[in-house]
């Protein structure tokens, strides 16, 4: 197959970004900035505001850094609404790993927390315990007038039939493709079943691209796409948290997948490939089409595709028999949520809508290159313009990576075995096998 090279540019920012992802320094301009960002997050995290601590203010944890884009308007958003409303609001901007190893400590210890923010199965399934019941509210707020009518369903569905969550920053996981690369071999229209996968990637193929890559981080809903597209969700979990592994429908998958392997679809580094080297160093540089991804895929790619990277995206295909089809899907949202403990609970509510509606909605969208929570925000990014329709046509909701990550026990060896079974390096067979072990 043949091979783009990289050129000088594309290998900079290729360097730039894995040494930013190990930690290591960039730029002497970018460090100092990102320090000073960080030194402003410091500051206002350890300032005492006694309007906050007497229950007048609010207190805010943000699972975002300072420096983040999502960080930087919702810096902004939360000193227009303290101008604006005239109540105090100290936003603490915790990073992903601060708030999940402290928020439940800190909410156990009384800490004062109004409200925080996280993604859509750890706040009502994780922290379900420590959130207020928010009906009311949105009710008096007329809330949902203008809300994403499906992501509300599904923060309902998580909440055990309560709304304890507002979304915000929506996400769908699905196939990500590089239109140029389909247009090239000839592809007019996404695949909807396997077999048209099958079809496509030939075509792909035949050009001399790679037509699917992955990596450790997400091959794993490969499988459980699969499994849950022939079995429905609810069975496919059963199959992997009570290790069924002889269940028929999992040698099924494992047959696809090694079909495709034995064709040659799939990267000959998808084996070893740790992320994000599937994303930056194959997708990104355009030697191969199809990569299974979140809707945050563009933004995290961005300085290395450019703006004439022309996006696609599918939901991933139905398989013959199977009892779902392109209709399910792992969607959801990062959510904000209210401490039943708040103090305050009518302004933060407040400020949530604020956030989640109107100018902050829209920047947000911008700034993140993310999917506008606000039904009445149509201007979605150009990158995610063929995600809208996969979103639009999604019925059934998968929790994260489709059933594949229901047995923690397990999650390590069927990566693993997934990684060799697309490479190539075992059969189905043998996939099984090294299951039942």
């Amino acid at each position: 197959m043949k091979k783009r090279q990289l050129g000088a540019a594309a290998l900079a920012v290729l360097t730039g970004l894995a040494l930013a992802s190990c930690g290591g320094g960039g730029s002497t301009e970018s460090a100092s900035t990102e320090k000073a960002a960080e030194k402003q997050a410091d500051a206002s995290e350890a300032k005492s505001d006694s309007s906050s601590e007497d229950g007048k203010g609010l207190v805010y944890w943000s699972m975002w850094e300072a420096t983040e884009p999502q960080g930087k308007v919702i810096r902004e958003a939360a000193e227009k609404f303290s101008k604006d409303t005239g109540i105090p609001l100290d936003v603490q901007f915790k990073g992903r790993t601060g708030i999940r190893e402290g928020l439940q400590p800190a909410l156990d210890a009384g800490s004062r927390i109004d409200l925080f923010d996280e993604d859509i199965d750890r706040v009502n399934k994780t922290w379900g315990d420590y959130i207020l019941d928010l009906e009311e509210l949105s009710k008096s707020h007329d809330y949902e007038k203008s809300a994403n009518a499906g992501l509300i369903a599904a923060c309902r569905e998580v909440g055990g039939g309560k709304l304890k969550s507002i979304p915000y920053q929506p996400n769908v996981f699905a196939f990500f493709y590089n239109q140029s690369l389909f247009d090239e071999a000839g592809i007019s229209e996404v695949p909807k079943t396997w077999e048209e996968l099958g079809e496509d990637c030939q075509k792909l193929k035949d050009k001399g691209y790679v037509p699917i890559t992955s990596d450790d981080a997400y091959i794993l809903s490969m499988f459980g796409y699969h499994l849950s597209r022939i079995n429905g969700y609810e069975k496919a979990s059963e199959i992997v948290k009570n290790g069924k592994w002889d269940d028929p429908s999992v040698l099924e998958v494992a047959k696809a997948y090694e079909d495709f392997a034995k064709k040659g679809y799939f990267s000959e580094n998808i084996s070893s490939n740790v992320w994000p080297a599937g994303q930056n160093q194959e997708l990104a540089l355009g030697s191969a089409a199809i990569y299974l991804n979140g809707s945050w895929l563009p933004n995290e790619v961005k300085d290395m595709t450019g703006d004439d990277f022309k996006w696609g995206c599918f939901s991933y295909p139905a398989v013959p028999g199977g009892k779902d089809g392109t209709e399910a899907s792992n969607y959801g949202a990062q959510v904000f949520a209210i401490s039943k403990d708040s103090k305050n609970p009518e302004a933060a509510f407040r400020f949530i809508e604020y956030v989640t509606k109107g100018e902050f909605d829209k920047k947000l969208s911008e700034e993140s290159l993310g999917i506008p929570a606000d039904s009445e925000n149509s201007d979605w990014p150009e990158q995610l313009a063929a995600v809208k329709p996969v979103m639009d046509s999604l019925k059934t909701r998968y929790p994260w990576a489709a059933s594949a990550e229901d047995n923690v026990d397990m999650t390590p060896i069927l990566k693993e075995n997934m990684q060799k079974l697309c490479g190539g390096e075992i059969s189905a067979e043998d996939f099984v096998k090294n299951l039942q072990k």
